[in-house]
């Protein structure tokens, strides 16, 4: 069985965005996307943040140069498929069905992503 490692905090998971957004950065470079986005954070929080998600796994680094480059270690949608299945199971008994209708009543979609889902169910539909 893999090894199971702790979600990411909500700041971590910030960090764990911008590696999946910018690639593999630098410190500077985290710290920079974040401000960028509106988040002001220090640098020795971005430091201490990409060394939690190092230990749990969630990223990697090397050292190149003068500074240490970090990259994740796992994709966006890998952890949201992660996070999702512990979502259906915790709320749903493991039946998606009922998450897939709670999202779209709940939820505004763009409409090409209407047009995907619309794809989707008419694919389901030709396989049943």
């Amino acid at each position: 069985m893999a090894e199971r490692h702790p979600d990411p905090g909500d700041a971590e998971l910030s960090v764990l965005r911008a590696l999946w957004d910018i690639g593999p950065a630098t410190v500077r470079d985290v710290l920079d996307f974040l401000h960028e986005s509106g988040k002001r954070v220090a640098y020795t929080t971005v430091q201490t943040l990409l060394t939690r998600l190092e230990q749990k796994k969630f990223v990697t680094s090397n050292k190149s140069g003068l500074a240490f480059v970090y990259r994740a270690r796992l994709s966006r949608e890998r952890l949201s498929k992660s996070k999702l299945h512990s979502l259906l199971a915790q709320l749903y008994d493991g039946a998606a069905g009922p998450l897939v209708l709670q999202l779209v009543r709940s939820e505004r979609l763009e409409p090409e992503e209407i047009k995907e889902l619309q794809k989707l169910i008419e694919d389901l539909d030709r396989e049943t």
